[in-house]
C-alpha cells in the first residue's frame, strides 16, 4: 500500500499501474532480443555444424581430388540459403511477438 500511495503521488493518473504497464513492455522487448539471440545462436551452430561434416569428410578422403561436384562445397554456405546472412531477421520479428 505504501508502494501504491508513493507512485500515486508520483504519477497521479495511473500510480504503479504505469510502471507495472512499462515493465510488461521491458519484457517484452527483451523476449524478443532473446528469441533473436537463440535463433542466431541455432544458426551459428548449423553452419558449425555443416563445416565440421564436410572438414570431416575431406579429412577422410583427403587422397581424392576436388572434382566439379565436390567444388561447390569450397562456398561452404551456399547451399544454406535458409540461413542466408543477407536474409533479415527482422521479417522474423512477427513470429517472436
Amino acid at each position: 500500500m505504501v508502494y501504491e500511495a508513493n507512485a500515486r503521488l508520483r504519477d497521479p493518473i495511473y500510480g504503479c499501474t504505469g510502471t507495472i504497464c512499462q515493465l510488461q513492455k521491458q519484457i517484452s522487448v527483451l523476449q524478443a532480443e532473446l528469441a533473436k539471440a537463440q535463433a542466431e545462436k541455432l544458426n551459428l551452430q548449423c553452419r558449425q555444424s555443416h563445416i565440421l561434416t564436410l572438414i570431416r569428410a575431406q579429412m577422410e578422403q583427403p587422397h581424392l581430388p576436388l572434382s566439379p561436384s565436390s567444388l561447390h562445397h569450397q562456398n561452404l554456405f551456399e547451399d544454406l540459403s535458409f540461413f542466408d546472412d543477407s536474409a533479415s531477421i527482422g521479417s522474423l520479428d512477427s513470429l517472436w511477438t
